[in-house]
C-alpha cells in the first residue's frame, strides 16, 4: 500500500476519517468549507485515495477501508524499514539522539515496552 500524503492528501484523509462513512455529497460540501474546493477536486482526490486502498466509494457513499491509526502504524513500519534497516531500536536511538526526551516521556515508553514483554 502506498501510504506517501502529500499535505493536500493528508487534510483530506483526516476529513474523511473524521466524518465517514458519508455520502459524496457530505463530502464535497466539507471540502469545499474547509479546503475550499471544487466538487472535482474532491472527485480526483478521493479517487486517487480510494485506488490506494485507503477509503472505499460504493453508491455514493464513502467508507473507510484502513482505520487512521492503522495507517499510522503501517507508515510509521514502512518509514523504519525504509530508513533503519527495519530496527526499531536504531530508530530510537537516532530519535533520542536529537530530541530530550522528557522524563514523562522515557516512563511512557518504558511502560509500553514492559507491556509487550507481558
Amino acid at each position: 500500500m502506498d501510504t506517501r500524503l502529500g499535505l493536500i492528501e493528508s487534510r483530506f484523509a483526516d476529513i474523511v476519517w473524521a466524518n465517514a462513512p458519508l455520502s459524496t455529497r457530505q463530502l464535497v460540501s466539507i471540502c469545499n468549507d474547509e479546503l475550499d474546493w471544487a466538487r472535482t477536486t474532491t472527485y480526483t482526490v478521493l479517487k486517487k485515495l480510494c485506488e490506494r486502498g485507503i477509503f472505499e466509494m460504493t453508491n455514493k457513499t464513502v467508507t473507510v477501508l484502513v482505520p487512521k491509526e492503522e495507517f499510522r502504524a503501517i507508515r510509521s513500519q514502512q518509514f523504519v524499514n525504509d530508513n533503519f534497516q527495519g530496527s526499531l531500536p536504531a530508530f530510537i536511538a537516532a530519535f533520542a539522539s536529537r530530541q530530550n526526551l522528557s522524563r514523562e516521556e522515557l516512563c511512557e515508553l518504558k511502560k509500553l515496552i514492559n507491556s509487550m514483554e507481558a
